[in-house]
């Protein structure tokens, strides 16, 4: 069998986060009853005319500035003609000739390997309906149509599904901590068209491009494109001539599905919206457009690792925007971001979760969230005094002190003591130590249980067991 390489680009329809619709004051919210956040725009009657929202451009401008796209200082909008039943005015209005951006790039990690992933252009266009299919009827919801979109369409330089899937992780993240888009894949604010291709190992020409349309997940984008290579190849394979079409992925089959045979660009006969004016990007609306904008992922991981959070742990925090957020607050400060970043994913998680809050929703400080770190850090505290005191930290307005007052906890950590201490009970259980010598773990556990016994609970655990594991050493 002959062996291929793949290339592959991706088109990816971004929803932004305005206020309002592109061409309309509609308001732009998912969900609602259907056909409820509409105008006569919207709905394309006669005679009705659009106007360009400003805060959508600027929300372009961030993008651009997120993805080192060029920006183009003059631009316009384009009518792409098509008539299909989503698509009310039988055309929509996007970009084509003057895209905002151009020439951009974002950079991926891929097993410990980085790459630039090159982004051809950048384009603002309004959203169609939704259709939804219910038997042999076809229903419409204009509530998407008008809805302001960025398509980001890479150049042919993916090469695998794992290249695919580790850009679009990588742009859904840059996007939402810009707050350009919320990027919730399964509410289709970011869906995603893959181009894909492939050519004889040697061969310096590009196989035919067939596209994948829609695929509404990032697992589903990985799968679509291995099952695509994998039709490809035993088409050509059985001596067939590949052309350019539009395919499906189906999760059912788990295979694409030819959906029709690919439009050329004449079939949309594009010209210039007359009903918009050029729009003169200036560098005061570049600047408006970054003003108060948040720190990014690649910025926040640089800060984790260099203050010693290990890297799942800085995967974890990238994940979950409230926490990085939260920890980003005591930047400035000297706070042990390793114990901190410890607490906010574990114990402080938990309690979120089961009580179903946020942060903000809690009666944590950012007083009592130092002096928990720093008496962690210092072991004046262990992991099960923290469970102890959680929930009084979180619920109420006690300090720090006030709370291990009340709670009964005295840990010690007078290290003649308990050195003392760990001979006596050393000297007392010869044959857990040499169970020890031997290889059983277990005589640890045992050792300090009679550890905690001989101090009634109060010893420090963590400094008793890094103690203890010292003194066996010299046995």
């Amino acid at each position: 069998m002959k062996e291929y390489i793949p290339t592959i680009g991706l088109e990816v329809h971004v929803e932004l986060k305005s206020k309002s619709k592109m061409f309309s004051p509609a308001p732009n919210q998912y969900g609602g009853r259907a056909n409820y956040n509409t105008t006569v725009v919207d709905l394309g009657y006669p005679g009705t005319l659009p106007w360009l929202n400003r805060e959508v451009v600027s929300i372009g401008l961030r993008a651009c500035k997120v993805l080192n796209c060029t920006i183009t200082r003059r631009m316009h909008f384009d009518r792409k003609n098509y008539f299909y039943p989503d698509n009310p005015k039988n055309y929509q209005i996007t970009q084509s000739r003057t895209p905002i951006g151009r020439n951009g790039f974002l950079e991926i990690e891929v097993d410990g390997t980085f790459k630039k992933v090159e982004i051809e252009e950048m384009h603002i266009e309004e959203d169609t309906c939704k259709s939804m299919h219910k038997g042999d009827v076809s229903l419409l919801d204009f509530n998407r149509a008008g809805v302001p979109l960025i398509e980001i369409v890479t150049k042919p330089c993916l090469s695998s599904s794992e290249e695919a899937m580790a850009y679009l992780e990588t742009l859904r993240r840059t996007l939402f901590y810009a707050s350009i888009s919320d990027c919730k894949m399964e509410e289709g604010s970011m869906r995603c068209d893959a181009n894909i291709s492939i050519r004889e190992v040697g061969s310096n020409q590009l196989g035919t491009k067939i596209e994948v349309k829609n695929i509404g997940s990032i697992h589903n984008v990985g799968l679509s494109i291995e099952k695509e290579i994998e039709r490809q190849k035993a088409c050509l394979e059985r001596g067939e001539i590949l052309r350019e079409e539009t395919r499906r992925f189906d999760d059912n089959l788990g295979e694409t599905v030819l959906m029709r045979v690919k439009e050329t660009g004449n079939d949309y006969r594009y010209f210039p919206e007359p009903d918009i004016p050029f729009v003169e990007v200036t560098d005061d609306m570049v600047e408006e457009a970054l003003f108060s904008m948040e720190m990014l992922p690649k910025e926040r991981k640089e800060i984790y690792l260099s203050r010693g959070i290990s890297s799942v742990n800085v995967e974890k925090l990238l994940q979950n925007k409230e926490l990085s957020d939260y920890l980003n607050t005591y930047i400035d400060t000297d706070l042990d971001f390793v114990v901190g970043s410890n607490l906010l994913l574990g114990d402080i998680s938990s309690f979120l979760n089961r009580t179903h809050q946020t942060l903000k929703d809690t009666l944590l400080t950012k007083e009592k969230f130092q002096a928990l770190v720093f008496k962690i850090s210092t072991k004046e505290l262990s992991s099960r005094n923290v469970k102890d005191i959680l929930d009084d930290l979180m619920e109420t307005e006690e300090d720090m002190d006030a709370i291990i007052s009340k709670k009964g906890i005295e840990n010690i950590s007078d290290t003649t003591y308990l050195e003392e201490t760990i001979r006596k009970i050393l000297l007392e259980n010869v044959s857990s130590v040499e169970d020890y010598k031997n290889g059983k773990d277990r005589a640890v556990k045992y050792l300090m249980g009679q550890i905690m016994k001989e101090t009634k609970g109060k010893a420090n655990p963590s400094m008793a067991n890094e103690m203890l594991l010292k003194e066996l050493s010299k046995q």
